[in-house]
């Protein structure tokens, strides 16, 4: 590469990382002035010792766990049964997954309220569990083009016909299959969508706000309609647990390719 070439890729990463962090500086920075005169972590104590702020983010967490739980047990076996038995319905399942992305939440979400409200012939909107349970399937939904685009990849890199002809031989079941060779395989993907699912959930706000659930997104909403440091308080923990997400992202990574060069 030619010294022009050097200085001019130097250039375009140190703008790229202008551009992303002075923001985040200047978030940060106003974060801090809650006291008059000095900087402190006033805003910041009082987010965190708010009940609301513990109630809402908990309740967002374990949603976060129950849609990923859900997304996986459904995509993976589809994704599995889609690259082994029907690789042309490949395109089909893929232009489903992108739905998510083209229709808005709003829609969905009213779709939902129209289908499962108290005079339908399933009122899940009737009880908390079963509006948790339709606001986890509409989460599921939302997640759905990262979680499945995650785990298609990551089915690309193993060779899942000889992997399920060789446990058939041993007489292995498909669940047995999918349970204990195919995604033991794929924890890297598994945990990218994962953590994708995670963000989605985490940041929600439409679907939460009208089916009146108490997530950490409306609570979000809420503080940044009434209180000036507090939003941006939070809006730097909401970043800093993506950066815990990605490093832990890197870290399985690292650990599933030390694990694949031991095994070899």
């Amino acid at each position: 590469m030619s010294l022009w070439g050097k200085i001019t890729g130097w250039i375009v990463l140190l703008f790229g990382l202008g551009y992303f962090a002075l923001p985040l500086l200047g978030l940060t920075e106003f974060s801090l002035k809650a006291r008059r005169g000095v900087y402190s972590l006033d805003a910041y104590t009082r987010i965190i010792g708010d009940p609301e702020f513990q109630y809402t983010f908990v309740y967002s967490i374990v949603m976060a766990l129950v849609t990923i739980a859900i997304g996986v047990l459904l995509v993976v076996p589809t994704a599995f049964w889609v690259r082994l038995k029907m690789p042309r319905a490949r395109p089909f399942v893929e232009f489903l997954t992108l739905l998510p992305l083209v229709i808005p939440a709003i829609v969905i979400v009213f779709g939902y309220i129209r289908l499962y409200n108290t005079s339908s012939w399933l009122p899940l909107t009737g009880t908390i569990f079963g509006t948790n349970l339709l606001l986890a399937f509409g989460y599921t939904t939302l997640a759905l083009p990262y979680m499945y685009r995650s785990i298609d990849t990551g089915m690309r890199t193993i060779d899942v016909a000889t992997l399920s002809e060789a446990a058939q031989s041993l007489g292995a079941g498909w669940v047995r299959i999918i349970g204990r060779i195919i995604m033991p395989n794929m924890v890297p993907a598994i945990l990218s969508g994962a953590f994708l699912t995670f963000a989605v959930v985490i940041g929600e706000f439409t679907m939460a706000a009208l089916l009146n659930r108490p997530a950490f997104g409306p609570y979000l909403a809420r503080i940044g309609a009434n209180k000036p440091y507090e939003p941006f308080a939070l809006s730097v923990i909401a970043f800093g647990i993506t950066w815990v997400c990605m490093g832990l992202l890197q870290l399985a990574n690292r650990l599933s390719k030390h694990t694949k060069a031991a095994a070899k």
